[in-house]
């Protein structure tokens, strides 16, 4: 009797298996991956290159006809070809003895000149002109030694002077000087503790790009200094490099560890060579400018007599904008603010008016992002915006007609509170007006004379339309309309917006829903979510995507599978203070109950939707809450894909973590000083310092919990999420005894680089394996050298 029944049941479990197993359409999956799609598409957005003291601008835009450049002149209302270019390519091909492609110019580094009747470019590595009354064609044998990054050499404005680094040291050399005279502005520069853009930099005589900015005027030079020669070290090896496998070190700091990178921020004169320190000390282990935004949050003028800077506590909640004069080093406080849990550095910013008469500032003080107009004493005049939407950047300034133009999320309804819309307003914050109405997301390219700008805008389930508008957002040209006709005749389809709850029942999520272009709404099909979970930003894509990671939610679509992507409380600054500070010190678990609810409530939506099996992927943060997810929900989420997580946040660096998630400022005594001798009597000694900690979850701790399928990605060279994130999690999976599957990407950084095409694929396999039930051993993985 036992006998037959477990014959009945083995029977059974097989036939269930027959049923649910799939075949994985890896055909379709390759026909529609993101090489193809954009092979078909062409250009998705266009870029204008206005000419200067001019309305006029040049754009370049692929479609299945070739890359075509034309000049567009919004005041005449004309577009026309900027060259001939078969004529183009026959003058190249004469001047070098190279065949060229008319079709596919690879034209870059357009300059006008000559009151904008030529231009020069770069074809390959070489400097042409083109005259466009003459037509004439000539090759420049010496390149332009105009402002900017040249090597080593960071000129002046006025080209006057390019300053850069040996030995870690700052000098000058006047770019006219034919003896090239190196006059040395410093001698304390070390390892680590710089004047050169790459503080570890081990030659002694090499002149090195520094890191240095200068005024506009060109009379000094400032440079944003770190110390981090106590930094701890962190180790990646290079296995693939030729001969002996080569260590790589450099400084890298985490959540909690008492040696951070000291910051200061100097001024430099060029005529007189005198150096003067700002004075700009106010918190243990404090930010001067904060992170990599805005230029690093140093702000200067058209003259060198001041600069302004933010300056941040650690814990990222007390910030202050400083001015400092730059002759004498003195610092005044213009603005100060508490910002708990800490401040957005993505979207806080600084806009000096008439070189700091009035202030700009971004702040979000009320629970929203909004800008405030100040005096040059940091007194506040007025609000400038206000109201339940976010603004995030000031993309033009109009200081004669006291008019902001900026990028604001949420403020119209029934359109999705991610998609950029475009405003301007005055500076008293009266006359605020949309300039970009489509019910689409939008991008905006402004005229120096403010009278004209471009703007491309398109959904993710419609294409991009390019159009020129004037300042009071009306159409005055439509330019471009990306051609998918490819596409759809290859059998594309658009993908799906939707909008579910969040799991507190009232928030609500948007996403995105890729389908199968064979679906049958009568069959059963896993449900993939594609995951990251902020806090900077989400996984759905708002502009029409067919490329780069979300790109990838196309084919693998194609495998037989439903795939999403959606937003969660915590994952984007783009909507309320609250929205966008939800995870703060719940680093591992805060998105995973509202990715989980919205797939349930998109299975009750919807029958074709197979809830018993989940899938989900993400890359670094993605990494992280993929794996979080498994070990959380492991009977809800079957299988993962995880890559480059940043499994441990205690061990990625300090800015991310700690902004993010938490650090606490706490007083103790110091260590070896607890007591001291006075007289004849000992007492307590009170010296205390302050330390800071941090606290934040992991994912390796749960290993215990897992169940399903789980792929664990990482490139052994990854200096960003440091691979030691990863196999701490295979470690723990050992030791709990768990089945996983672990893939290193050889001599790889954090993205995959060239490996990128073949984990694409490994990823359809273990989807079609696991989802699918599809074990065909028959069907090859991406050949990197075919």
């Amino acid at each position: 009797m036992l006998r037959k029944t477990g014959i009945v049941i083995l029977v059974f479990l097989l036939s269930s298996s027959a049923l649910i197993a799939q075949t994985a359409n890896f055909e379709l999956a390759e026909r529609f991956n993101t090489e193809e799609l954009s092979k078909m598409a062409g250009s998705t957005s266009l870029r204008p290159g206005w000419l200067e003291n001019s309305d006029k601008f040049w754009y370049s835009f692929k479609t299945g006809d070739g890359t075509n450049f034309y000049l567009v002149d919004p005041g005449r209302k004309t577009k026309e070809p900027l060259f001939d270019r078969d004529y183009m390519a026959s003058q190249l091909t004469i001047m070098t003895n190279k065949p060229y492609n008319a079709l596919d110019l690879q034209v870059k580094n357009i300059k006008f000149f000559n009151n904008n009747t030529a231009f020069s470019f770069n074809v390959d590595s070489l400097r042409f002109e083109y005259d466009m009354n003459t037509q004439v064609v000539a090759l420049v044998d010496t390149t332009d030694s105009s402002s900017g990054r040249r090597g080593w050499r960071n000129f002046a404005p006025d080209s006057s002077y390019v300053v850069f680094a040996k030995n870690h040291n700052l000098y000058l050399m006047k770019t006219n000087d034919s003896d090239s005279i190196e006059i040395q502005l410093t001698t304390d520069g070390e390892n680590w503790y710089s004047f050169a853009a790459d503080d570890d930099d081990t030659s002694k005589t090499k002149r090195k790009y520094a890191n240095a900015s200068w005024f506009r005027d060109s009379k000094k030079i400032y440079v944003r200094r770190q110390d981090r020669r106590n930094v701890g070290d962190l180790w990646v090896i290079n296995s693939t490099a030729k001969g002996r496998p080569k260590l790589e070190t450099y400084k890298y700091s985490m959540p909690g560890e008492k040696n951070i990178a000291q910051d200061e921020l100097i001024i430099f004169d060029v005529e007189s060579k005198k150096r003067v320190e700002v004075d700009a000390a106010k918190w243990k282990d404090q930010s001067i400018g904060g992170v990599y935004f805005y230029g690093g949050y140093i702000f200067t003028g058209k003259g060198s007599d001041k600069i302004y800077f933010m300056r941040r506590n650690r814990a990222w909640n007390k910030v202050d904008l400083c001015v400092s004069d730059t002759e004498t080093g003195e610092t005044k406080v213009l603005i100060s603010e508490d910002c708990k849990p800490y401040i957005n550095t993505r979207y806080a910013t600084l806009k000096l008016i008439n070189d700091g008469e009035e202030l700009i500032w971004w702040s979000e003080r009320d629970g929203w992002g909004h800008f405030y107009l100040y005096d040059s004493e940091g007194n506040l005049k007025n609000r400038i915006t206000s109201g339940p939407f976010t603004v995030r950047s000031a993309v033009m300034i109009d200081t004669t007609g006291r008019t902001l133009y900026f990028e604001g999320y949420g403020k119209e309804e029934g359109v999705d509170p991610y998609y950029s819309m475009f405003y301007s307003v005055g500076f008293d914050g009266s006359g605020l007006k949309l300039l970009t109405p489509e019910n689409a997301t939008h991008t905006f390219r402004m005229s120096d004379s403010y009278s004209y700008f471009t703007d491309t805008y398109s959904r993710i389930d419609m294409e991009p339309i390019s159009v020129v508008r004037d300042n009071e957002g009306r159409i005055v040209m439509e330019l471009e309309k990306t051609d998918i006709s490819k596409m759809v005749e290859a059998g594309w389809k658009m993908p799906e917006t939707f909008t579910v709850k969040a799991a507190d029942g009232v928030t609500d999520l948007y996403g995105v829903m890729w389908k199968p272009f064979d679906f049958d709404p009568e069959k059963k099909y896993p449900i993939v979510t594609y995951v990251y979970p902020g806090p900077q930003s989400e996984p759905v894509p708002k502009p029409f995507t067919i490329t780069g990671s979300r790109g990838r939610n196309v084919s693998i679509a194609q495998l037989g599978c439903i795939v999403v992507a959606v937003g969660n409380r915590g994952g984007s600054p783009q909507r309320s203070k609250y929205y966008h500070n939800w995870g703060y010190g719940n680093a591992r678990d805060y998105p995973l109950e509202d990715n989980k609810y919205a797939l349930e409530q998109l299975a009750a939506r919807h029958s074709f939707i197979d809830i018993s099996r989940v899938g989900i992927y993400g890359h670094s943060g993605g990494g992280n809450m993929s794996t979080a997810a498994m070990l959380k929900y492991p009977d809800f989420y079957k299988v993962a894909v995880s890559s480059a997580g940043n499994h441990d946040n205690m061990i990625y660096n300090i800015w991310w973590g700690e902004v993010h998630y938490g650090v606490k400022e706490v007083e103790k005594k110091k260590k070896g000083k607890n007591k001291k001798s006075e007289g004849n009597s000992v007492q307590d000694e009170k010296e205390t310092e302050i330390v800071f900690e941090a606290k934040i979850d992991n994912n390796w701790s749960l290993a215990k919990n897992l169940k399903g399928k789980l792929l664990l990605v990482h490139g052994d060279m990854d200096n960003n999420v440091h691979p030691a994130n990863t196999t701490r999690v295979a470690d723990a999976l050992i030791k709990a005894g768990k089945r996983f599957d672990f893939m290193i990407m050889p001599g790889k950084r954090h993205g995959f680089g060239s490996y990128s095409r073949y984990f694409e694929r490994m990823m359809w396999y273990y989807f079609a394996e696991h989802l699918l039930f599809d074990y065909r051993t028959n069907v090859e993985i991406y050949n990197h050298d075919k």
